[in-house]
């Protein structure tokens, strides 16, 4: 029995970093990232494991959600001990208030970070509902990788803000209708820690006229108080992993 595991934004930072966790005998493993990432497929390579790689757009969605659910309705479920979506791709805009930043950034942000989480979710768990119809009895689960910011406000990150409270707040809904199905899903929207990847360095160049933040992020660095994509990975996948996953539908690796 195998458990598949399909993973968004793959090819850098955190989700390349659980990529490489995740690749293992008896777990395929399909990654949807704008870029694919040869060393993926050498490394399954070597471990004698599965890994798909689909170089997609998230920002269009809609295409991607249908292939998703196309393939996953095509699969041999029963040859399937569990199917877990991780939601992990998101991006930030130009670091700027609301009314400078591009439409064209705070719509890529609200798409790549809640619009395709949500369409992706939907139709992961309606294929595999079907399955569940047809009497398949394995787990599935819904990982989110949310942020801190879509807890707490911050200036000149409006839009990525919102889209991570978004992604909270859907998790927290899918969580109650799941939760009124026979064998239904787990989601949890997952707080993942401060981690240093290019995001940070992003934050860590914006302009202190635009972003009153700015020192904040700069002294995290300093101090040694960011994770590594690998800590972070290593802290995600063991939440995943845990019996009680799914009990609480919005939570924070660090407690």
């Amino acid at each position: 029995m195998q458990d598949l595991v399909i993973l968004t934004g793959a090819s850098r930072g955190l989700g390349l970093a659980m990529a490489r966790e995740l690749i293992a005998p008896g777990r395929p493993l399909l990654c949807l990232s704008r870029q694919t990432r040869p060393e993926l497929s050498e490394l399954a390579k070597a471990r004698g494991a599965t890994v798909l790689q689909w170089s997609v757009d998230l920002a269009d969605p809609a295409p991607v959600a249908k292939r998703l659910h196309l393939w996953l309705s095509q699969l041999d479920a029963p040859s399937l001990a569990g199917a877990t979506l991780i939601n992990n791709a998101g991006v930030i805009p130009e670091i700027r208030s609301l009314e400078h930043c591009p439409p064209e950034g705070i719509a890529q942000a609200l798409r790549v970070g809640l619009e395709a989480p949500m369409l992706l979710t939907a139709a992961f768990l309606n294929a595999s509902g079907a399955w569940v119809d047809a009497g398949w009895r394995g787990l599935r689960k819904v990982l989110n990788i949310s942020s801190g910011l879509g807890r707490r406000p911050m200036a000149a990150q409006a839009s990525y803000c919102a889209a991570k409270a978004g992604m909270d707040h859907f998790s927290r809904c899918v969580a109650l209708e799941e939760a009124k199905r026979p064998h239904g899903a787990s989601i949890v929207s997952l707080a993942p820690g401060v981690i240093d990847t290019d995001m940070q360095v992003q934050l860590r160049a914006g302009d202190p006229a635009d972003f009153p933040d700015l020192g904040r992020f700069q002294q995290l660095k300093a101090l040694g108080q960011l994770s590594s994509p690998e800590q972070a990975a290593s802290q995600v996948l063991a939440f995943l992993r845990h019996p009680r996953f799914g009990m609480e539908a919005v939570a924070d690796v660090r407690g």
